[in-house]
């Protein structure tokens, strides 16, 4: 029997379009710092430390300090300068965003059910957000004061999805092999990428994301209500052994 579970937040724990909550995110964003520089340059700066973040795999280097430093080469202004408006951003503006997504009670029931069992929890959301955006993200699906072992912020990262360095660092940190691990998320390549390196899938639909290729194993299925199910039922991958 599996010993620890691994959470998507984005369309899993907290469904909603991605892509339209990450449109709306950055049509917000970039007129807030219109005064300090061109927005439509600024954007271009975000993506770019973006990708760097999703590139990095040097251990040394959290995803903070990735984005960073590609940010800052290629903006006219020093951290001083923007970091201040850019920290107001997430604390007043980015919790407006709720209304983008369809909290659900199901993903508390699952969550707090998973605990009772005995699990160990860690939120494996793609961690290039600051802890803020990610911390609120929990507040909107209700489960901000369930006792997570880890939930992964860029400021404490090394790595992002698809990258098995980031599932095995999850598991390394919780001190739990792969194999004794269930991945659970809507992104059949960021999430179920995991069954690579030994963790079990479960691919929750409602949001699917799902690019063609490459195409990885997904052990178990179903709505977020059926994961429930299953799990407190002992079903599917959740069996007792």
């Amino acid at each position: 029997m599996a010993k620890a579970i691994l959470f998507d937040l984005d369309g899993t724990l907290l469904p909603m379009d991605t892509d339209s909550f990450v449109k709306n995110y950055l049509s917000e964003l970039a007129p807030k710092i219109a005064h300090i520089m061109d927005p439509n340059e600024f954007i271009k700066a975000l993506l770019a430390g973006t990708e760097a973040m999703f590139k990095n795999i040097e251990p040394d280097k959290t995803n903070e300090m990735v984005f960073e430093e590609t940010f800052l080469s290629i903006v006219p202004v020093k951290k001083e300068e923007i970091w201040p408006t850019l920290d107001e951003f997430y604390a007043k503006t980015f919790p407006t965003f709720s209304h983008l997504c369809e909290p659900t009670p199901v993903a508390r029931k699952v969550v707090q059910e998973a605990l009772d069992q005995g699990y160990k929890l860690a939120v494996a959301t793609n961690p290039v957000f600051p802890k803020a955006a990610i911390y609120h993200r929990l507040k909107w699906a209700g489960i901000e004061d369930i006792p997570f072992e880890i939930v992964t912020v860029y400021e404490e990262s090394f790595y992002t999805k698809p990258h098995s360095h980031y599932y095995l660092n999850i598991c390394k940190q919780l001190e739990i092999e792969p194999e004794d691990c269930i991945m659970v998320g809507n992104d059949m390549q960021e999430d179920m990428v995991a069954s690579e390196v030994g963790l079990k899938t479960f691919l929750v639909e409602g949001f699917v994301i799902d690019r063609g290729n490459p195409h990885y194993r997904v052990d178990d299925k179903g709505t977020l209500e059926e994961m429930y199910s299953k799990l407190k039922n002992y079903e599917g991958i959740f069996a007792k052994e």
